[in-house]
């Protein structure tokens, strides 16, 4: 199998390389690299415009990361001791770039990236780090932060990638990342954001999106298909109700659901991502008989829809995928399964605790005689036979 996270290799080299080949355009216009930053936003220092040459963004920056040093209250590693003077750009974890006026001369340094990854930093985000007009990534994973997101991050037009992963942080969903025009990578994992998934983050163009692990609730917004994000963490939640119907983007590669309160049936849109590759619901209370329509995943590699109250029989179109290695349907109250899920089963495939004759590891009797869920209507694609996809043309696949 393909490792779960291939698709993300190209958002996360080195933070040098990146920087290194990074080309500023200072003052506006067009360009290419990690700094397009454009000319909106408001300066927090004051006037309606930021800084615009590269010596008053460095200035900026100082007063920035002046302002930030003050918010962090420990640093075990020492990180921010080099943070003394002007020189920003010698300050561990601050990585400067080239820029380039309008007419593509060279413009002096400009802050670009900052890293602090695992620094292990305890404080909070501060609003004048809005200050740092040309900043594309900001990476600060696995470090002690609290509180919210400043409302002033809306200002950071040139942000591509946002890491807050593993820190302590609280309050709704950060609406100011709503308003970054740029940004591709969006990684909120391990805090405890609450509150309601708002509809507007599935309309951006981002190309990952991890939300796993926080104590967001209430349903899942319906455009959730919109989006043309790879990759789509939302496990770990408080999040209810069904999933949506509209789940109609095509590029998708993975996306989880686990550990959550949904409820409902799979909807048949899900067939229509047939370029995902992972598929994980489990732990959650969905119920009723699996769409056809899985079949039409013929790029799926792991199919998780363990713990959940689905019942039927599993189809031969689930377990004759080509592409299909680990499938897991345990703790559902499934009646029987195929010959083809016969065969492919104890290589990749689970089928323990259902409710199979004949089979080990099954629920006893008794939990068997009431399905869960079986007056639940579930909506299908009206036709005269079932929904069969080019995953299932050929030979029937089977394990080594």
């Amino acid at each position: 199998m393909k490792n779960s996270t291939s698709c993300l290799l190209a958002l996360l080299l080195p933070i040098s390389i990146i920087v290194a080949r990074a080309a500023v355009i200072v003052g506006g216009g067009a360009g290419v690299g990690i700094g397009i930053s454009g000319t909106g936003g408001v300066w927090i220092g004051g006037g309606v415009n930021p800084p615009t040459s590269a010596a008053s963004k460095l200035s900026a920056a100082y007063a920035a990361l002046q302002a930030w040093k003050a918010a962090i209250t420990d640093d075990p590693l020492n990180i921010t001791s080099s943070w003394n003077g002007p020189n920003v750009c010698s300050y561990k974890g601050v990585f400067c770039s080239d820029s380039l006026d309008f007419m593509g001369n060279p413009a002096g340094k400009v802050v670009a990236a900052i890293d602090l990854n695992h620094a292990n930093l305890q404080g909070t985000l501060v609003k004048d780090l809005a200050l740092l007009a040309d900043l594309s990534l900001l990476h600060l994973n696995t470090n002690r932060f609290s509180g919210g997101v400043p409302p002033s991050f809306r200002s950071l037009a040139s942000l591509t990638e946002l890491d807050l992963s593993n820190n302590r942080l609280s309050g709704g969903f950060p609406a100011a990342v709503l308003d970054i025009p740029d940004l591709v990578y969006l990684d909120l994992r391990f805090n405890s954001f609450s509150g309601p998934i708002p509809e507007d983050l599935f309309d951006k163009k981002l190309d990952a999106i991890f939300l796993n692990n926080n104590l967001f609730s209430g349903e899942l917004p319906q455009n959730l298909g919109n989006s043309p994000a790879s990759v789509i963490n939302l496990a770990y939640n408080k999040l209810s109700g069904a999933i949506p119907f509209s789940l109609g983007y095509m590029g998708i590669k993975e996306i989880l659901f686990l550990n959550n309160r949904l409820s409902g049936c799979i909807p048949e849109g899900v067939g229509m991502w047939s370029d995902l590759q992972v598929l994980d619901v489990s732990s959650n209370s969905l119920m009723g008989h699996l769409p056809d329509s899985l079949s039409c995943l013929g790029n799926i590699e792991v199919l998780n829809l363990a713990r959940n109250q689905f019942s039927g029989e599993l189809p031969d179109l689930l377990c004759s995928m080509r592409s299909l290695i680990n499938l897991t349907v345990s703790a559902n109250f499934f009646s029987g399964f195929s010959e083809v899920c016969d065969k492919n089963s104890g290589f990749g495939f689970d089928f323990s605790f259902n409710c199979i004759p004949g089979r080990e590891l099954q629920r006893p009797q008794p939990d068997c005689a009431a399905v869960p869920g079986g007056g639940l209507s579930c909506l299908r694609i009206p036709a005269a036979r079932p929904l069969v996809c080019a995953a299932l043309l050929g030979a029937e696949f089977t394990h080594p």
